[in-house]
């Protein structure tokens, strides 16, 4: 990947913008001297500069002015206190063009052009195009999944920024916004399905007579292994799936109890009803 060159900064010091930083210096996207941070928690911005060589302080208002890009990465509930400070500045005006980032949870594109955009004139606002993404936690070890969302001012460059940036944490795709609910309730809430499934396969190991290492380790290496084979022989997983599973045999007789309770039915209702909260709360 080449580098991007352009200066940018980060408002909000948490997990999930530690993991941008860190996939974007190792992927040579930017050098440590163009990236900066801003958060009112000292402690992690002293790890930053640490870990990463970069700029970080307590001062939104100085990133969001010197920054080309500049990445929301601060939880939903406090991005209208954050941007609400930035456009209090009696100076706020977009000289140059400025692509904005919101990794904000459930924060929608109209609310964030509601803050930013009321005291600009349309030819600012044209400056100043914004991208919705919705990660998800396995960003954190390069192997996330990202969806985005562009508002209507955003050129395909900026798209494209967008994505080289977020290939270095994993895969991304680009959807209406009107789907990223779908997409929240599906690979933003995914990581902990699977975990839940994965605490129920080593219980059930465990219970089985295993000992709780050894589930564990078989579960792991199974799940890592059925996804392997899945992605090696390009097959879906219904047609693999009844490869495993022998008329009489033991995955037969474990797939009577998950059908007969519904799991399958379960789990499809269950992403309905975080695509339904996801909708609710981004009202």
């Amino acid at each position: 990947m080449s580098p991007l060159n352009k200066k940018t900064g980060f408002i909000g010091a948490g997990n999930m913008g530690e993991a941008f930083v860190g996939a974007i210096i190792k992927s040579n996207l930017l050098s440590p001297s163009m990236i900066y941070v801003s958060d009112i928690n000292e402690e992690r911005l002293a790890v930053f500069r640490s870990n990463y060589g970069i700029s970080a302080a307590n001062d939104n208002v100085k990133l969001f002015s010197k920054c080309d890009i500049v990445i929301l990465a601060v939880k939903p509930q406090h991005i209208y206190k954050v941007l609400i400070e930035i456009t209090n500045q009696k100076d706020y005006m977009i000289p140059a063009k400025k692509l904005i980032i919101s990794i904000a949870a459930g924060i929608p594109l109209q609310k964030i052009e509601d803050l930013l955009y009321t005291p600009l004139d349309e030819k600012s606002r044209t400056k100043l195009p914004i991208i919705r993404v919705m990660p998800n936690t396995p960003a954190l070890v390069l192997s996330g999944i990202s969806g985005m969302s562009a508002n209507k001012y955003a050129s395909v460059e900026d798209v494209n920024i967008v994505k080289t940036l977020l290939e270095a944490m994993g895969k991304v795709l680009e959807f209406n916004e009107n789907d990223l609910d779908a997409v929240t309730a599906l690979s933003g809430s995914g990581p902990a399905y699977v975990f839940y499934f994965i605490e129920s396969m080593i219980e059930g190991g465990i219970n089985a007579g295993l000992d709780p290492n050894d589930a564990y380790t078989l579960t792991i290496a199974t799940l890592k292994g059925s996804l392997a084979l899945m992605e090696k022989l390009n097959e879906s997983p219904e047609t693999l799936r009844k490869k495993v599973t022998s008329p009489g045999g033991t995955t037969e007789a474990a797939f009577e109890i998950l059908e007969n309770n519904g799991v399958k039915q379960n789990i499809i209702d269950a992403i309905a009803a975080a695509a339904l909260r996801s909708k609710k709360l981004s009202a």
